[in-house]
């Protein structure tokens, strides 16, 4: 299946913080978008792989996604390896996309900045013919994305890009939500709180969307850096 975005961030539900708006937005255009989660988020310290694995497809039938996996790589012990850019290069060979969405350049979290430069790596690589990936015992076509974007997690970065996602905000929090075990929800008050798993924690996502979207005059935007400079063909496109 071949996607117009892939998005390819660390753990389950990364995605749905991260640019959940700008999917849900770009699906409305008529756009295939996918997610392939890098890691199962298995040392997460509520719930567990599995439950978070439900909650993925939950947050991904909400979003009404084209396709959702999981590459299973180690959550917290990975590096910048050949292993795991290979692994990273034959799902965006499987997909194709067009623009690759992916983890901060750095955050709080060292995973996110880590499979930053995962991502950043192997979209490079994957376009190199003479790496070899195979799917189903085929050889794969060596595939390179037009564009990786990064979005902004915890850590505030200055965004390259800022999207209007006023319209899909609404939906963007409900399939935050989908992750019970993760965010703010009474049925898991005796366990373990986090600093993710506050009513607080919302209102500073939300806060930080509604920042970046008073610099372009809407109510909610979510914001994108990248290493590529980003040219527009006609001036009236930007706001």
């Amino acid at each position: 299946m071949k996607l117009d975005i892939l998005v390819l961030s660390v753990h389950p539900d990364d995605a749905e913080l991260g640019c959940s708006g700008t999917i849900l937005k770009h699906i409305a255009l008529g756009h295939k978008v996918g997610i392939v989660d890098l890691t199962r988020g298995e040392l997460g310290t509520r719930g567990s792989a599995e439950i978070r694995e439900q909650e993925a497809m939950a947050a991904a039938e909400i979003l009404g996604i084209a396709v959702r996996d999981n590459l299973t790589i180690p959550d917290g012990f990975f590096e910048n390896t050949r292993e795991y850019q290979l692994k990273v290069i034959a799902a965006i060979r499987k997909y194709q996309p067009k623009i690759v969405i992916t983890n901060a350049y750095h955050d709080r979290h060292p995973d996110h900045g880590r499979a930053n430069e995962l991502v950043e790596a192997s979209a490079f690589l994957s376009g190199l013919r003479k790496i070899e990936t195979s799917e189903n015992g085929e050889l794969q076509q060596a595939w390179r994305p037009d564009l990786v974007l990064h979005f902004i997690q915890d850590n505030y970065i200055k965004p390259d890009i800022l999207i209007d996602v006023t319209d899909y905000w609404d939906k963007k929090i409900e399939s935050v939500y989908a992750y019970g075990s993760q965010f703010f929800n009474p049925d898991w008050e005796n366990e373990p709180q986090t600093y993710i798993s506050t009513p607080e924690f919302i209102n500073v996502v939300a806060a930080r969307a509604s920042e970046f979207g008073k610099s372009i005059g809407v109510k909610y935007a979510e914001g994108y850096t990248s290493r590529k400079i980003l040219g527009v063909d006609n001036l009236f496109s930007l706001k």
